[in-house]
């Protein structure tokens, strides 16, 4: 039985109480799942959601329940930028706020546990094309095989062509993967937000 390693990036907006390891258990139904990491950056509430930070917090503890799983912070950088309206009438200064860190992470990650032997099997759910060196470097010059979720409705062509294997997530998928709405944990018990 091959050893599989799941890796998801935040960006894959799979904050919505979704298992991480639902996804990849039709494709890998006859390997042991090993390890999940998750790679994200701790969110700041904005004034239109300020309860964002604590709903990530709870996915953050519910995805923790989780055997083998790990997660991996990057951090936010906010930069204030002009930007066109729109309704291209005039300039506007936004607040601009970008994820750093985790993409490296999750790429530098699939590189070191390739060549650790950490497994033989690497599921990575993103559709973020910037991933393709890595998974061509470790399927060419280490066999390893590269599967790729894509959680994107127009899944990145460039990820596709270097997959060992590729799955779209539908959206119908994410119902039956569910976190249940209480959850125990070292701390005691949880329960799941009316949304995520």
């Amino acid at each position: 039985m091959a050893s599989t390693c799941i890796t998801a990036a935040s960006k894959a907006r799979l904050t919505n109480g979704s298992t991480l390891p639902h996804f990849v258990r039709d494709c890998c139904a006859n390997n042991e799942i090993t390890r999940i990491r998750y790679f994200t950056a701790l969110l700041t509430p904005r004034p239109i959601d300020p309860q964002q930070r604590t709903r990530q917090e709870i996915y953050l503890r519910a995805l923790r329940t989780l055997p083998n799983l790990t997660i991996d912070f990057g951090h936010f950088l906010a930069s204030k930028q002009w930007m066109m309206r729109t309704d291209r009438s005039e300039m506007v200064q936004v607040l601009k706020s970008e994820e750093k860190g985790s993409d490296v992470n999750l790429a530098s990650r699939i590189l070191i546990d390739s060549y650790t032997s950490k497994c033989d099997i690497a599921v990575v759910i993103s559709n973020d094309s910037d991933l393709v060196f890595p998974i061509e470097h470790v399927k060419r010059f280490l066999g390893k095989i590269v599967g790729i979720v894509s959680p994107h409705p127009r899944p990145s062509r460039e990820l596709q062509a270097v997959a060992s294997f590729f799955k779209s997530i539908r959206p119908s998928v994410l119902g039956t993967c569910q976190f249940p709405d209480k959850l125990t944990d070292a701390l005691g018990d949880f329960h799941k937000p009316p949304a995520w």
